[in-house]
């Protein structure tokens, strides 16, 4: 069996009789392309495994149906959102009494929202321009169209004109990510019934938004906009905040700062429709989720978001057999592979988090795959952040996972309360649960909730892909004083119960 470094070697004095891609290919020659890969999407999961592929000596071809790079995490996801995110915390700081209480003294203070906006589109551009330079330089060929699959070997990307171009391809890989999930009965304009793209474009600050959804996507947004001076409820249907995967005594811990922060909460609430006024206000309809008395909410600006689906549609799969599974997702095996071993998927269309970072990963590791290397993935050191202030951030179970799967547990428990940069940055909530094996004391999970949460949880990933023992991590040296040198105090010998 061949070495990875063979793998390589071999690659890349294939590469050098491989035939140069363009780095734009335009619709005036509709002669048929031949490729070794084609991806179909651009996003994270896409334009990586792309680049990767290129650089495996690969002839690749990325189409994209979109006018920027980068899908949706790019344009109107993960980058704007954290752009928008990070300001309005800022001016909330300087805003409120927070930079009063550590001898700031700020007057005639006032928002530009246009201003804002600009930042947040001017980091958007450069990043997309960003994939498209990556592109030219790793001569991965980019091909603007709808792409669908027309053959098991056989990709054809359709120009808004309507023009086709047609791909003959080895392996053909569907990144195509997902698209947000409509609520049924309510009809999204993006002015003042928006969904997380028009949530990141408002023109003004509503008086008063109602979010439909209290999941990482509904705190998120809500917190912008109440941080900038909205009056924000979120109505979820649940009975809890932070979306699937979190820890419950987080959840619980997280809503308390978000509300004493100013966010309304209407947990176990269904939204049963809403109308626009004449006036232009919003109405919507509630009633507790186990049935009950109906209320109305009135609002400015209503978001809905209950959460995104893969985006399957027009992809051609039943042109080649393959059906999706009941939650309208693509079934692969373990190589990222359909039924049709040629058509490889990865990211949302397929099981597993909808995450940007998890469709990387096996966007890398399914074009590995393809050049004959090692294809693994662990899905439980996989990582999850809410970019909230406090951030919140976990990887592994839960302990409600722990508790149904029957596994023996132990938990260590430190407040930022009593870490000392916490203290002197006057930023102490939240805290850091770590849950290990009660015989093995091998790390099951992380959850932190504080400053920082988003940078930190990465230690304990690195911990976990490694099989660390809870000790192990306690015996490392962490700098004084820092947020990250809580994770010593928390090792579960010194604070424990079952």
């Amino acid at each position: 069996m061949q070495s990875w470094t063979q793998v390589y070697r071999s690659l890349a004095t294939r590469s050098h009789h491989l035939p140069s891609a363009l780095s734009v290919r335009s619709f005036a020659d509709r002669a048929a392309i031949d490729a070794d890969v084609t991806v179909v999407g651009s996003g994270p999961g896409g334009y990586v495994a792309a680049i990767k592929a290129a650089q495996l000596g690969f002839n690749v071809v990325c189409v994209e149906k979109n006018a920027t790079l980068g899908g949706t995490c790019l344009n109107v996801g993960c980058i704007p959102s954290k752009a928008l995110l990070n300001n309005s915390y800022f001016y909330h700081m300087a805003h409120g009494k927070d930079f009063e209480s550590r001898g700031i003294e700020i007057s005639g203070l006032s928002l530009n929202l246009e201003k804002m906006m600009a930042q947040k589109s001017g980091a958007v551009k450069a990043l997309t321009g960003g994939i498209a330079h990556l592109f030219k330089q790793n001569k991965v060929t980019h091909i603007s169209g709808h792409g669908r699959v027309s053959g098991k070997n056989q990709v054809t990307a359709v120009a808004a004109d309507g023009s086709e171009q047609i791909i003959n391809s080895k392996n053909i890989l569907l990144a195509t990510g997902s698209e947000v999930t409509p609520f049924p009965g309510i009809q999204i304009d993006e002015e003042s019934v928006v969904s997380s793209t028009g949530a990141l474009s408002l023109k003004k600050v509503p008086e008063e938004m109602i979010v439909i959804g209290a999941g990482v996507i509904g705190v998120e947004l809500g917190s912008v906009w109440q941080r900038l001076g909205s009056k924000v409820t979120a109505v979820e249907f649940l009975g809890h905040v932070g979306g699937m995967g979190i820890d419950m005594e987080i959840s619980k811990s997280f809503q308390r700062i978000l509300q004493k922060q100013g966010l309304k909460f209407k947990l176990g609430t269904k939204v049963m429709g809403a109308t626009k006024r004449p006036d232009g206000k919003i109405d919507v309809a509630v009633e507790a989720a186990a049935g009950g008395k109906s209320e109305t909410l009135t609002c400015d600006v209503l978001l809905v978001c209950i959460g995104r689906r893969p985006f399957t549609q027009n992809l051609g799969l039943d042109s080649v057999g393959i059906e999706l599974d009941n939650r309208g997702r693509i079934p692969v095996n373990n190589r990222f592979q359909t039924k049709v071993p040629s058509v490889y998927a990865i990211g949302d269309v397929i099981a597993g988090p909808m995450l940007a970072h998890k469709a990387e990963d096996e966007g890398i590791i399914c074009v590995e795959g393809m050049a004959g290397g090692a294809v693994h993935i662990d899905y439980n050191c996989v990582p999850s952040v809410i970019y909230t202030h406090p951030e919140v951030a976990w990887v592994g179970k839960t302990e409600e996972q722990l508790k149904e799967e029957g596994v023996p547990y132990k938990v260590g428990k430190f407040p930022f309360a009593a870490n000392s940069r916490a203290k002197t940055n006057a930023d102490t909530d939240g805290l850091v649960k770590i849950l290990g094996h009660k015989e093995t004391d091998r790390m099951l999970g992380a959850h932190i909730l504080g400053t920082g949460a988003g940078e930190m949880i990465n230690e304990a990933a690195l911990a976990m892909e490694y099989g660390a023992s809870c000790e192990d991590i306690a015996r490392v040296c962490h700098a004084h004083p820092t947020y990250t040198h809580t994770h010593t105090d928390t090792h579960i010998d010194r604070h424990t119960h079952t």
